[in-house]
């Protein structure tokens, strides 16, 4: 892939110039990943910087209790992991899996020190959008325990919808294997009770599931869950 072409297409370095593009190019590399293989782990000292070109990737952290939550899902041009500075490492990390087969480009933690004395600029934004994307992940965390489970799992389905899904026929149609324990996980539920509220949503004909994929056929339905 043209690495350039794709990081030309990324907000947060949009108004570099074509040879700033090229030398940035160079400090990321091509890795792929087979759905359900681990990108990086919740214990890991320094897993650098992942942008993803193509896939899915869930961010999940184990709770206090034992449960596992999925924070967040990273889709195309969104960028996850945490960088560690001197003593800057999070508090609270998590942990991160190919959702469905992924490709990323990654920067380490050590070249991204190299690009930090090259093109400081640059370096912040990534940082600033890294530290970002995770303080929404914990206030994602903390939602989970003022949210019903039916506003959560709406909230889900629309954020979703929003980031990956395709209107097709005047539905909202999201291709991704996405399982209902998935759904339990990011809603912060059982999977007996995801697969009951998508169940009865499924014979109201609100949303429909086949295998692979997720139609929403009334948003208007959830938006109002969710108010």
């Amino acid at each position: 892939m043209d690495k350039k072409e794709f990081l030309k297409k990324i907000d947060i370095f949009k108004d570099l110039k074509d040879n700033e593009l090229e030398e940035l190019s160079k400090y990321f590399y091509e890795e792929s990943y087979k759905k359900g293989d681990y990108i990086f782990f919740e214990g890991d000292e320094d897993p650098g910087i992942y942008i993803v070109v193509d896939g899915i990737v869930k961010l999940t952290k184990e709770t206090a209790d034992g449960k596992t939550v999925i924070l967040r899902l990273a889709t195309p041009g969104e960028i996850f992991g945490w960088l560690v500075l001197g003593d800057s490492k999070p508090e609270s990390t998590y942990t991160a899996q190919a959702l469905i087969d992924t490709k990323v480009l990654h920067i380490s933690n050590a070249d991204f020190v190299r690009l930090l004395t090259k093109y400081p600029a640059v370096a912040v934004k990534i940082t600033c959008d890294a530290s970002k994307k995770l303080l929404e992940a914990y206030e994602r965390l903390k939602s989970l325990a003022a949210e019903k489970v039916e506003g959560r799992i709406a909230s889900l389905l629309l954020d979703l919808a929003k980031k990956i899904g395709k209107e097709v026929d005047g539905k909202i149609v999201i291709n991704a294997p996405i399982t209902r324990q998935d759904i339990a996980e990011m809603a912060g539920t059982t999977v007996e009770t995801a697969i009951r509220i998508i169940s009865r949503w499924k014979k109201e004909g609100i949303v429909d599931t086949e295998r692979g994929k997720i139609e929403i056929l009334d948003p208007d339905y959830l938006e109002d869950i969710i108010l």
